[in-house]
């Protein structure tokens, strides 16, 4: 079964000391909603790059290890957009939308772990590349075998397109 590789993960804090509400971050968040200054910020792995206005705005600053108050005291920093530096995603987000009968299930566009199924990651894109990683997919989302699969090309990545997952 597939498993999303590990990624950098940071925990933010509403008050100094790694204290009151916490929200754990561990991919790109281009929107926040946080109603509360952020105080203080506890770096499990890699870079994060926080930003006070959304979509990596604004003033932003980078942290790459536990800061238990975080500018003047008690004051904070309102934060509204986070991500992590010197990262690659896995290729394009997908939300994996499907329409499902009683003999198939139909993906316009597959996704595992929050990300698009590329074709082919480790060589070339190819038909029988397609093939095999669509049937993985369609396995891995408890049917036999894909039907029927094409390929996409977004930023010069190629993606699994509209799989039909079928058990005949």
């Amino acid at each position: 079964m597939w498993r999303p590789e590990p990624q950098p993960e940071a925990i933010i804090y509403r008050e100094v000391g790694y204290q009151g509400s916490a929200v754990n971050v561990s991919e790109p968040q281009r929107n926040l909603g946080l109603a509360w200054n952020v105080k203080s910020i506890r770096v499990m792995s890699g870079r994060r790059e926080l930003c006070e206005r959304p979509n990596f705005r604004g003033t932003c600053r980078t942290y790459q290890s536990d800061v238990p108050m975080i500018g003047q005291p008690f004051r904070g920093m309102v934060l509204q957009s986070m991500r992590p530096l010197g990262w690659n995603p896995p290729g394009e987000p997908g939300g994996n939308p499907s329409l499902r009968g009683t003999a198939s299930e139909f993906f316009p566009a597959p996704a595992r772990g929050g990300y698009r199924v590329e074709v082919c990651p480790s060589g070339t894109a190819s038909a029988a590349c397609a093939q095999r990683n669509a049937d993985r997919f369609c396995a891995d989302s408890g049917w036999r075998r894909s039907a029927r699969q094409m390929m996409e090309t977004l930023r010069g990545r190629a993606y699994l397109a509209d799989v039909l997952c079928t058990n005949s």
